[in-house]
């Protein structure tokens, strides 16, 4: 931004997606290490960020938003 505003995450004019809109995401080995909400969601709207382990069976569920999540090959 010129005008010597910085972005920031999260601001209306950036291309994210609603966090905790799903309940099931897939995911890959770019998205680790694993968060919910994940860095493209907003932010506004959503729980604490709490870190996935995720890597050992491939699956895990947000203790907050019940959200699930499943490591595919990418």
């Amino acid at each position: 931004m010129g005008n010597g505003v910085t972005a920031r995450t999260g601001t209306v004019d950036q291309n994210l997606i609603p966090a905790n809109a799903q309940h099931k995401y897939q995911v890959g080995k770019s998205d680790l290490p694993l968060s919910c909400p994940m860095p493209e969601m907003y932010l506004w709207n959503s729980h604490p960020k709490v870190f996935l382990p995720i890597e050992e069976t491939g699956e895990a569920k947000c203790p907050y938003c019940g959200a699930q999540y499943f490591l595919s090959d990418d």
